[in-house]
């Protein structure tokens, strides 16, 4: 899976980082950014949970196809 955070809409709640720390982390302005790309399928829930709880939806999720789901670690 492939993860994005618009960073017009992210406001530094840090949610996403409390919900999947390996997934996010916050840059020197306090706005998200993706640690990994793509997201390692055993933090995909985590990433889920980060995206569904992002009071500015600031979070989108491209899931990939079946096809390169080996070369997630």
């Amino acid at each position: 899976m492939r993860v994005t955070v618009d960073p017009t809409r992210c406001q530094g709640h840090a949610l996403c980082v409390m919900n999947a720390p390996g997934v996010f982390d916050l840059d020197d302005e306090g706005h998200a950014g993706v640690l990994t790309d793509p997201v390692p399928e055993r933090l995909g829930k985590a990433a889920r949970e980060a995206e569904g709880g992002c009071p500015e939806r600031a979070i989108t999720i491209e899931q990939q196809p079946r096809g390169r789901r080996g070369q997630e670690g």
